[in-house]
């Protein structure tokens, strides 16, 4: 009773305190509460450049032809930047993975220099069963990002949503949740399940976690009898209690029957902070407020406090079997993701809850025809927010450079609703109707106009002579079929699993596996086993075991005879092949042809080829063999063209570094991979701009 009456008393103060902080922030003009003291934010610093890089927006000329789109009137403001500025494509590096490609733009590098091969890195004298190094981090990196070389040279840089951009490396500027750079809490939304009823009967196993390693992203639980609430509902059914508990906090949930129609089924929720009062109602595929709510965070062994936070509540499923499934978003702007600490409420107060990009990786809202609209309502939420925090984040803390990343397209783009019926790449494109193709350009083309309006927004607050540049770290394409690498291993003797006693889920026997592969892409052997840190092998063994599981890979065919290996190259190639970095790669690293994808996943089948849920994919594929991995490269400023089309032949993703830093007339290191895109200046505009600074 002591810690429920604990528990009553935080979350009534929590939201005491989020009302009247709001509020007051709202209406009066507070300095910045930063790292080691208060501070306001100067407002004379004028906005010099606003670099929106929306993660996984594809732009080719042959499908997503953002630029016709624009033309048409389809994105207003996207089209005002084609014709006052400069507009092309840009073309990402092996693995079109988000980290790789985003550490790429910010240094103007490519992998062998910068040190990102992947998210997930292993390196020699670490477990393999563990992740070495995390790939969003910066601590990651082996050069500085833009950022920094920015700040050296004067500029006051806030950093929004960035992979690799936490732990924070700016000392004066700003930075807003640098997403899974392990700095912080993270709080990942959940989706809440019956325990004696998954779906499909589904294994989901690593599949269910954040990145597959992380926490936990589906959950099952069991329902209670109702125990009599303040408020009762009136049912046509069942009725039964729900304890929706993570990130230690604990939300009530009633489901009932709420149609009198005959047939039994959850199709109403109550929502309770107390198991007293009910602060919301819901029917089936809608969404609650915002709800305020007290979450845990523990920033070290000995260190732990509460975090004032929001939860929205949705129930996505009731089946007349009484199964069902409720999800629930938690606001992820707080003052441990922010730097100095008091920004967050400075755009809390403006831009409110943050809900920072939809569905989670990898995808949960996939398994039911219900996901797609629970999907489609956090795309519209989350792109909303990055829209509103435009201006507060310009007008209050007064950045001079904004580097903005937002994750709704990848998210959109990849998932199972969509890419199949637009991609005529697609191999099960001709399955669906002209209806449903066209439903479903109609929503990929409402995630694009999102984009614009946040172009628009950003418009609307950039001084006259502001640079604004839009661009991605790779684009999408159409995934048909995924490839399980490891039981393609195990049926060769090369990997074995045991099955925890308890669990239904194998694991890998490291001790007794010579060859294992991890995503993104790397393939690890040894011929005495791989249990313990790893280390490098060498000798005839090794060599002959690499020979045999290269045999495998290249011999590998699916029931038509394609060869799902596109390319593979030894670490001692990767350099020169896929300018990846050597210590850091796996001894085999495998690049996937277009439309076939790799998984780690280990299933008891032991089925190496499957059919994915999923429709979209980009990791491991050669950029320069799929062309739906272009991304849009365009630039407004003083001295660029206006109205100038680049051409179809695409600039590198090294090239947009130094391009910005000289628009800016800031100086680029001398060692960069990247050269400034000439043809776009125009020296007859280039007075008063940044490059005569």
């Amino acid at each position: 009773m002591r810690s429920k009456r604990l528990r009553d008393l935080k979350q009534a103060m929590c939201a005491l305190i989020i009302g009247l902080s709001t509020m007051f922030i709202g209406c009066s003009r507070l300095p910045v509460s930063g790292e080691g003291g208060t501070t306001g934010f100067a407002s004379n610093t004028p906005l010099r450049m606003y670099w929106i890089i929306p993660d996984g927006l594809r732009a080719d000329p042959d499908v997503f032809d953002m630029y016709k789109w624009a033309s048409e009137g389809k994105l207003p403001n996207i089209r005002k930047l084609m014709m006052r500025g400069a507009y092309g494509y840009s073309q990402p590096v092996f693995p079109s993975h988000t980290p790789v490609n985003f550490a790429t733009l910010l240094t103007g590098t490519y992998p062998d220099k910068h040190g990102i091969v992947d998210g997930p890195m292993h390196i020699e004298g670490k477990p393999l069963d563990k992740v070495a190094i995390g790939g969003f981090r910066s601590t990651a990196r082996k050069r500085k990002a833009i950022w920094s070389d920015l700040e050296e040279q004067g500029e006051r840089v806030a950093v929004i949503s960035v992979p690799g951009s936490t732990p924070p490396e700016l000392e004066k500027g700003i930075v807003v949740r640098g997403r899974w750079g392990n700095w912080g809490p993270d709080y990942a939304a959940i989706n809440f399940e019956q325990n004696s009823k998954p779906v499909e009967g589904r294994a989901l196993g690593n599949s269910s976690k954040l990145f597959f390693f992380g926490p936990s992203l589906t959950r099952y639980i069991n329902s209670d009898i109702f125990d009599d609430w303040t408020s009762k509902p009136t049912s046509y059914g069942a009725v039964r209690e729900v304890k929706l508990e993570a990130w230690g906090t604990t939300i009530f949930g009633v489901l009932y029957d709420g149609t009198n129609d005959g047939v039994e089924s959850f199709d109403r929720l109550l929502v309770s902070l107390d198991r007293r009062t009910v602060v919301a109602k819901l029917e089936l595929g809608e969404l609650s407020d915002w709800l305020p709510v007290v979450l845990a965070f523990s920033a070290g062994e000995n260190s732990h406090t509460d975090v004032a936070s929001h939860v929205r509540v949705e129930l996505i499923r009731g089946g007349s079997d009484g199964d069902f499934r409720i999800r629930v978003l938690y606001d992820v702007l707080n003052s441990f993701v922010t730097k100095p600490a008091g920004a967050a409420e400075v755009l809390k107060s403006e831009a409110g809850p943050m809900l920072d990009f939809s569905d989670n990786f990898p995808h949960q809202l996939i398994h039911y025809p219900e996901d797609r609209g629970a999907f489609l309502k956090e795309l519209d939420e989350s792109s909303s927010w990055h829209t509103r925090v435009v201006s507060p984040l310009v007008r209050r803390l007064h950045p001079s450079v904004v580097i903005h990343d937002l994750y709704d397209p990848n998210q959109m783009l990849t998932s199972r609703w969509w890419m199949s019926k637009v991609d005529p790449q697609s191999q099960r494109f001709s399955e669906w109707s002209e209806a449903e193709r066209g439903q479903a350009w109609n929503e990929v083309l409402g995630m694009y106009q999102h984009i614009d309006a946040l172009v628009g927004q950003v418009l609307s607050v950039a001084e006259p002579d502001s640079y604004i540049v839009l661009s991605s770290d790779h684009g999408n394409i159409a995934l048909d079929r995924t490839v399980r690498i490891n039981n393609l291993l195990a049926k060769h003797g090369l990997l074995r699993t045991v099955t925890p006693e308890g669990t239904s889920t194998p694991v890998i026997d490291w001790k007794n596996t010579t060859a294992v592969f991890l995503n993104m892409c790397h393939i690890y052997i040894n011929p005495r086993g791989l249990d313990g840190p790893y280390q490098r092998s060498r000798g005839p063994r090794y060599e002959s075991l690499r020979r045999k599981v290269v045999g495998i890979l290249r011999e590998l065919k699916d029931e038509n005879g394609v060869a799902p290996v596109d390319d593979l190259a030894t670490w001692e190639e990767v350099k020169s092949k896929f300018r990846l970095s050597p210590d850091r790669a796996g001894d085999i690293v495998i690049a996937a042809r277009p439309g076939y994808g790799w998984s780690e996943e280990t299933t008891p089948d032991q089925k190496v080829i499957v059919t994915p849920l999923i429709s979209g994919y980009k990791q491991a594929i050669i950029p320069q063999h799929a062309s739906g991995l272009l991304t849009p490269f365009m630039v407004v400023g003083p001295g660029v063209k206006s109205g100038y089309f680049i051409g179809n032949a695409p600039i590198k993703h090294v090239d947009q570094y130094p391009t910005v830093m000289r628009l800016l007339g800031h100086s680029s290191p001398a060692d960069i991979d990247g050269k400034v895109v000439d043809s776009i200046l125009d020296e007859a505009r280039s007075e008063g701009s940044g490059t005569s600074r």
